[in-house]
Parts: structure tokens; C-alpha cells; sequence
């Protein structure tokens, strides 16, 4: 027989058993999770020479054939445990979240993130003892992250200045598929009907997981805590202020109504008359007056203290986002009112910032500030009260009625668990780049 057609049918027989090998592996696991079921069955199989055992775009699932056989060789858990690793990175959307991060320490993130969950199902079909250092990595990571988000866990890494033998160390440890294709050009409609494919999968599962397979959750909680974190709509913080804001005429030119062409003939014509001018005053919507309470309790750490009102002075210090005559209102609470600031320009809050000491540290009960903005209401304190944005970690006791504004409960994505707002509050989880 010709030694070309000879191996060409032991190229196609070695991907024949591949095949097998992933179907395998997605039946298996089909059957110990039932709720993985259209994600399991989204990515296509594709033999790749070029891939480093298996990888995924979250469209199609490459594989290089002799490697793929090797490691099936010495056991299937191996493969199982890959399969499931390439579609919790594709449910997670870490394929096309990573943005202006740095590469090398973005995909280590998606890996430890992605294999902490693996780690926490005790299935026969995915379960391998966690090394010595796997377990530290998680101790460590465990003391300043409660839910193990690729973003959070990014920020960690990057705070801890890692070595080149640190960062081989981790990618030794957590690394399972080859992520070169996540960075490879592809047409943005495609990737964002891909990124689409996954969303609706995610809000799928949740629901899943939520309502109708409770048993699967309670063994999955990990898992449930990051598709509930990915599932909330990310949006730039200036856009959520806006649902606070009034419509109100301000004296500035508005140039959107102004017709140039009537205002060049008018010149042409007379002289030196203009036909139409610019209007004087123009209708804008900004915010007028504002309530922001930061959470000064205990529980809630210095640091993340911090965080909120570096973010709460970058959007005030905004010209665009406030009208010439403002009043912003900044308490601090924890189980009493410690503090009430009355903010009426740039200048002040400028003030405020760089003089201002933290109050509190006691217990946590929110009901206190909402009767202290209800006493300066009855006041008539404010002009057009629209919204009350409070910071906290969520942990206290929330006022039984809703207030005549809107209330909005920010936390930050660090060390954020699942809090149960009131019906009437919207909740926000703001990531480290002020993003939902």
C-alpha cells in the first residue's frame, strides 16, 4: 500500500478517536450537569496542528490530535475537566473582556478563576485533589477576594508585582488550554454574536440554577456567584447618574438649534444682520441636588471607603454632570448620621476631599440616613431632590418603606457577595474601572 495513503488514514483515524474523545467527555458531563446542557453542546470540534493540546474563541473547540490522545491516555479526567475549563471561559466571557489589561497576567486570572470552580465539584468525572500550592494560592486570594471574579482576581496580581518565576509558577499550576486565539483578529460582528450566544446562555443557566435546580446550585456555588456577576449589564457610571437628573434650562449657547444657513444669508443680505442667532439658554439635563451616603461602618474596610469616594469626587469634579448652582449633600453613617456636608461648588468639594476624615466604625443600619434626608426634605432643604446614592458592603437593615426619590445601593465587585436590596433600590456592583 503507498506509505502517503497509509499515513493519511492514520491521520484520519487519529481524528476519529478524537472526536470520540470529546464527545465522550461532553456526554459525561452532560449527565452529572444537567443545566450545562446548551453550553456544552456550542462549541464545534476542530483539529488544529498549531494549538497547544485544545483552545477555544468560543465558537469552535480546536484540538491537536496526537496531543489530545496522549493526554486521554492518562486519564479522562484530564480531558473532562479541559472541556469544561474552555466553556467556563467562554460563559465567563473572559475571551473578549480583557481590554487594555496586561495579557500574560489577564489570562492567569481567567485561569484561577475558572479552575476554583473545577475545584469545588466533587464529581467523580472532574474531581483531582488540589495540590499543596493550588490551595495556598487559593488561601491567599481567598483572604482578599470572596468571590473569585477574573477581574477581582487581576487586580490582586497586579498589586502583587509578580516575578517571572512567580508568574511560570501559576501558569504551571493553572493553565489547561492554549488562549493564543482569544487575541487573533476576527470580524466584531462575529465576535459579537458570539459574545450575544454566551450572554444568553449565562442568563439561561442562572435561571436554571436559580428556580429549578437548586440541588445543582448548592454543589455549584461558585459557579453561580460568577455567572451572576458577569450576567449584570456593564455601563459607564455617568450614565447611571443620569437617571437622577432634571430637565432645566441653563444659560449657555445652544448650538444644536442654530441653523448656519439662515445666518449666512442673513450676513450676505444686510450686512451685518444675521437672520437667526444662537439661542441664549439651552435645555439640559444634569443634576441639581444630590444625597450620597458612604457606609462608615465597621464592616466596610477602610480601603473600599476609599474607593468610593475617589469615584464619587471623579464624577462630581465633572462640570457636564452638574448645573452652575448645585447642592450635593455627603453623609457619613454607620448606625447613626456621623457627619452631613453641604457641598455648593467645584471648590468646596475639592475641599472636602483633600481634608477629609472618615467617621463611624460602628454598626451598620441604613435606616438612619434616609430619616435624616427625610428631616432636611420636610425642611425644604433642596430645590429638586432626585436620587440618594449610598456606598456600602450591604450588610445592615434596609427602611421598611420606599422614600420619595430614588435609591440607589452601590458596591464595589471586591469582596462583593450577593445582597438582597429592597424592591424599590436599584443596585449597582461597580468594577475597579467604575463598570458594571
Amino acid at each position: 500500500m503507498n506509505p502517503w495513503l497509509e499515513e493519511e488514514e492514520r491521520q484520519l483515524y487519529r481524528l476519529d478517536i478524537c472526536q470520540d474523545i470529546l464527545k465522550y467527555a461532553r456526554n459525561e458531563l452532560y449527565l452529572h450537569m444537567r443545566f450545562l446542557d446548551v453550553a456544552l453542546s456550542s462549541l464545534t470540534f476542530v483539529p488544529d496542528q498549531e494549538i497547544q493540546v485544545v483552545g477555544t474563541e468560543g465558537k469552535r473547540l480546536l484540538f491537536a490530535p496526537e496531543a489530545l490522545i496522549a493526554r486521554y491516555q492518562q486519564g479522562r479526567i484530564w480531558v473532562n475537566r479541559a472541556y469544561l475549563h474552555m466553556i467556563l471561559h467562554s460563559l465567563f466571557a473572559h475571551i473578549w473582556h480583557r481590554g487594555e489589561r496586561e495579557e500574560t497576567i489577564w489570562h492567569l486570572a481567567c485561569d484561577i478563576a475558572v479552575e476554583s470552580v473545577l475545584d469545588t465539584w466533587y464529581k467523580p468525572c472532574l474531581h483531582r485533589p488540589p495540590s499543596p500550592y493550588r490551595r495556598s494560592v487559593y488561601a491567599k486570594l481567598r483572604s482578599k477576594r470572596k468571590v473569585f471574579t477574573a477581574e477581582g482576581l487581576y487586580q490582586i496580581l497586579v498589586e502583587e508585582k509578580l516575578d517571572v518565576r512567580e508568574k511560570l509558577r501559576l501558569k504551571q499550576e493553572f493553565q489547561v488550554d492554549d488562549h493564543r486565539l482569544w487575541e487573533r483578529e476576527q470580524d466584531p460582528r462575529i465576535r459579537q454574536e458570539q459574545q450575544n450566544h454566551w450572554k444568553d446562555i449565562r442568563e439561561h443557566m442562572e435561571t436554571e440554577l436559580e428556580i429549578f435546580s437548586k440541588e445543582a446550585s448548592e454543589n455549584s456555588k461558585g459557579l453561580l456567584e460568577q455567572v451572576r456577576a458577569e450576567n449584570r449589564r456593564r455601563y459607564d457610571y455617568r450614565e447611571f447618574l443620569r437617571k437622577f437628573s432634571v430637565l432645566k434650562e441653563e444659560l449657555t449657547v445652544d448650538m444644536d438649534s442654530f441653523d448656519y444657513i439662515f445666518y449666512h444669508y442673513g450676513i450676505e443680505l444686510y450686512g451685518n444682520m444675521p437672520l437667526i442667532e444662537p439661542l441664549e439658554t439651552k435645555e439640559l439635563r444634569k443634576i441639581e441636588d444630590f444625597v450620597i451616603v458612604i457606609d462608615t461602618s465597621m464592616s466596610c474596610k477602610g480601603d473600599l471607603v476609599e474607593k468610593f469616594l475617589q469615584e464619587t469626587y471623579g464624577i462630581l469634579s465633572l462640570e457636564e454632570s452638574f448645573f452652575r448652582r448645585l447642592q450635593i449633600h455627603i453623609l457619613q453613617c454607620d448606625e447613626r448620621v456621623q457627619s452631613h456636608v453641604k457641598i455648593e461648588s467645584q471648590e468646596q468639594l475639592k475641599h472636602y476631599m483633600e481634608h477629609l476624615e472618615i467617621r463611624g466604625l460602628g454598626g451598620t443600619d441604613f435606616r438612619p440616613a434616609f430619616q435624616y434626608v427625610e428631616e432636611l426634605r420636610q425642611q425644604r432643604a433642596f430645590t429638586s431632590l432626585r436620587g440618594l446614592i449610598y456606598f456600602t458592603d450591604g450588610y445592615g437593615r434596609f427602611p421598611a418603606r420606599r422614600p420619595l426619590y430614588d435609591v440607589a445601593f452601590v458596591f464595589f465587585r471586591q469582596d462583593y457577595q450577593d445582597v438582597d436590596v429592597p424592591p424599590w433600590a436599584i443596585k449597582l456592583i461597580l468594577d475597579e474601572q467604575g463598570k458594571e
